[in-house]
């Protein structure tokens, strides 16, 4: 069973805040392969929503306030421990961290920037692509928003 919870940054224990960062970088740095400056100065700035199990952070999504990413507020850092996949954690993630979204900043579109592989799995979230894709860090992304609540 998960626990949820979403903190300010300045709400958040160190060990919260090391369990952010290990995941994070165990998955976007170690799996991905990808080296890039995962600390951004937007950390501070940001709800963290955590799903923990047994006292371990199994999912994570950074919640981001209007104006700081894009002029929308946004959902970042979208992360499931390897060892907790293929479970529905990562959609579970997603609407809870919709929901907590719309919960702090109403409901107005939230606009991500989505690994292209992943493109369908947030479709299927109500996000709408605009199909120009980017490269960040070495990784083909693109823009999404998900209109006013579906």
């Amino acid at each position: 069973m998960i626990s949820w919870t979403c903190k300010k940054f300045d709400e958040l224990t160190a060990h919260e805040l090391y369990s952010v960062l290990q995941l994070r970088n165990e998955v976007f740095v170690v799996e991905q392969n990808c080296v890039y400056q995962d600390a951004d100065d937007k950390d501070q700035l940001c709800y963290h929503f955590m799903g923990w199990d047994n006292n371990k952070l199994v999912a994570y999504t950074r919640i981001i306030p209007p104006g700081v990413a894009y002029s929308q507020s946004s959902i970042g850092r979208v992360v499931t421990s390897p060892a907790s996949r293929r479970k529905g954690r990562g959609r579970e993630l997603m609407i809870r961290s919709i929901e907590q979204t719309i919960k702090l900043f109403g409901n107005t579109p939230i606009k991500i920037g989505a690994q292209v592989y992943l493109e369908q799995f947030y479709i299927q979230l109500g996000f709408e692509s605009n199909g120009k894709i980017y490269l960040e860090d070495g990784i083909e992304h693109t823009e999404m928003i998900r209109p006013t609540e579906i």
